[in-house]
């Protein structure tokens, strides 16, 4: 039996062609459109029991704003995402958003069959790999460099960010010992606690490290951590 279904993608010859192979196979397309921004009006209004969502963006911020809205509003609806061989966090967020399936665009139609089916069903549509590496990324979500930044900023105490920056800012240990109002020797003790807490070898690889994490944007930007 023939499922009923919507095909959206970015590409309109995409989802004209997918559904067209659809509808030879017995599937009753609802309608196929672009681009997938617009999904939700689309998806909502007619009702599918599945729609394919394709995506060559999967880990893009709002790219499953859709997914989110049809599954508020019918619920009932099951979405399956078609993209690119995919990173487990493009995939977590399919699925984070309410997705059932995530299958990729160099599937057989066959295989995009079963997935609808499994879809249909209740059940996830998706390679078991897939799916252990999407939730695995759920449960335990790799640091953005910003949130590597402040990680780092939480080691630090108020003294030593602030000889991290002079360090950053290419002064020597006199130079930070007289800006600090402190002995030379302490000065050295405070940067070779910044060294050993960042995990790094010299200066220039703190200093390296601090402007990649964008740690001392937040150092310059918020609150000083606690002594």
């Amino acid at each position: 039996m023939g499922v009923r279904v919507v095909v959206v993608d970015d590409h309109r010859l995409l989802a004209e062609a997918l559904a067209s192979a659809l509808k030879l196979r017995g599937h009753r397309v609802l309608a196929s459109a672009a681009p997938a921004a617009g999904a939700a009006d689309l998806v909502v209004s007619r009702a599918p029991e599945v729609c394919l969502l394709g995506t060559a963006l999967p880990a893009g911020p709002g790219v499953f704003d859709p997914v989110v809205r049809i599954k508020r509003e019918k619920p009932q609806i099951a979405v399956v995402v078609l993209g690119p061989v995919p990173s487990p966090r493009g995939v977590a967020a399919a699925f984070a958003a309410g997705a059932s399936g995530y299958v990729r665009h160099d599937e057989r139609v066959e295989g995009l069959e079963r997935a609808m089916a499994k879809a249909r069903a209740g059940e996830v549509a998706a390679a078991p790999h897939l799916v252990q590496q999407a939730f695995a990324e759920l449960l335990h979500p790799a640091a953005e460099p910003d949130d590597e930044g402040a990680r780092l900023l939480q080691m630090l105490t108020g003294r030593e960010v602030e000889v991290l920056v002079r360090v950053a800012e290419g002064e020597n240990t006199r130079a930070i010992a007289a800006g600090m109002g402190i002995a030379p020797s302490t000065a050295r003790t405070h940067v070779q606690r910044v060294l050993m807490k960042l995990d790094v070898g010299s200066r220039l690889e703190a200093a390296a490290l601090a402007a990649r994490t964008g740690l001392l944007d937040r150092a310059a930007g918020g609150p000083a951590p606690g002594e």
